[in-house]
C-alpha cells in the first residue's frame, strides 16, 4: 500500500492541538440523509479493531498497524461510489483530521466493550459512541452489535442498552443500525447462528428495540434463504460483508444475490474488502461498489 496518511501530523495534532478534530468535524460538509445522493449506499467497516478483533485469515494481527489501515481507508473512500464508513471515535477523527470523510455518510460505533474472546463479551457495554456526541459531530447515526445467547444472563443488559440507545439516537433523528445475531458458546466461544431461523429470529427481537423504530436500519449476514429472512421486517437492511474467508469470487457472488432483494439497501464491508487477497483494495472496493450501484439502474 502506498503511504497516503500522513501518520506523523496526525501524531503531532492529537499531541498539541486536539481542539482540532472538533474543528474539523464541524466544517465537515455533511448529507442531508443516508440515501441522500442514491437507493443504494456502499459503506466501509472499520470497528474491529476497537473490540480486539485484529485478525484477516490467517494473521491474527493484520488490522494492528494504524498507518497502513488508515492508508487503506483512505483509497477505499476516494473511489467512486462508495457512500462512507462505519468506525469508533479513533478511527472517526484520524479521517476527519485527514479530509477524508467531506461529504460521506458515518456512522458512529456505539458498544464496543464485549472484546473478542472474553468470558463477558456477551455483555456488550457501551464504551465508544454515545448519541450525544454522534448528534454533536454531526454524525449520521451509531452503530450496535446485538449477539443474543438465551443462555447467558448477560444477554439482557446489551438488549436494555441497545433499546436506550435506539430511543435516544431517534430523539435526535440519528439512524440506528442494529447488527444481531442469535449467538451461544462452543468450548467457550462465542459463535453466531447463521441458519435462517436464527437471523429470522434476531431481526424479530433487534426491530422491537427502543421507544420507536422509526429511524432504526438493521445489519444482516448474507445467509441461505435471504429471501426468507427478509419477509421477517419492514425496517431497511444493509448487507453485512461477513469474515474474509471464502474466495473473493464466491462472497461477491452472493453479495450480488442478497442486493437484489427488495429491503435491501446497500452494503456494509470492512475487512474482505480492505484487505483483500491480493492486496488491491481499489479493486476489490470497485467491484463491490459496482454490485451495489447495479440495482439503482435496475
Amino acid at each position: 500500500m502506498p503511504d497516503v496518511a500522513d501518520i506523523r501530523t496526525l501524531r503531532r495534532t492529537r499531541a498539541h492541538e486536539p481542539e482540532a478534530i472538533a474543528a474539523a468535524a464541524s466544517r465537515r460538509r455533511v448529507r442531508r440523509s443516508l440515501l441522500d445522493t442514491g437507493e443504494r449506499l456502499m459503506l466501509l467497516a472499520a470497528d474491529h479493531p476497537a473490540r480486539g478483533a485484529l485478525g484477516v485469515r490467517d494473521d491474527p494481527l493484520a488490522m494492528a498497524d494504524r498507518r497502513e489501515l488508515l492508508d487503506r481507508l483512505v483509497v477505499a473512500l476516494e473511489r467512486p461510489g462508495v457512500d462512507g464508513v462505519l468506525a469508533t471515535p479513533d478511527i472517526v477523527e484520524d479521517l476527519l483530521l485527514l479530509g477524508a470523510l467531506d461529504g460521506k455518510v458515518v456512522l458512529g460505533s456505539m458498544n464496543r466493550g464485549g472484546l473478542a474472546g472474553s468470558v463477558s463479551e456477551l455483555d456488550d457495554r457501551f464504551t465508544a459512541y454515545d448519541a450525544a456526541t454522534i448528534a454533536a459531530f454531526g454524525l449520521d447515526g451509531g452503530k450496535m452489535l446485538l449477539r443474543i445467547d438465551l443462555d447467558d444472563a448477560d444477554t439482557v443488559a446489551t438488549l436494555e442498552a441497545c433499546g436506550r440507545a435506539v430511543t435516544e439516537l431517534a430523539a435526535r433523528r440519528r439512524v440506528a443500525m442494529i447488527e444481531p445475531f442469535m449467538a451461544h458458546r462452543d468450548n467457550g466461544r462465542l459463535r453466531n447462528d447463521l441458519s435462517p431461523p436464527a437471523v429470522v429470529r434476531a431481526c424479530a427481537i433487534a426491530a422491537g428495540l427502543g421507544a420507536t423504530s422509526a429511524y432504526t436500519w438493521l445489519k444482516l449476514p448474507v445467509v441461505e434463504e435471504m429471501e426468507r429472512v427478509l419477509t421477517a421486517t419492514t425496517l431497511p437492511v444493509l448487507l453485512l460483508g461477513g469474515d474474509p474467508d471464502g474466495a473473493p469470487e464466491e462472497t461477491f457472488a452472493a453479495w450480488e444475490k442478497a442486493l437484489a432483494l427488495e429491503g435491501v439497501y446497500g452494503l456494509v464491508v470492512g475487512r474482505a474488502l480492505l484487505y483483500p487477497p491480493d492486496g488491491d483494495v481499489a479493486a476489490a472496493v470497485d467491484t463491490a461498489t459496482a454490485l451495489v450501484k447495479a440495482g439503482e439502474r435496475a
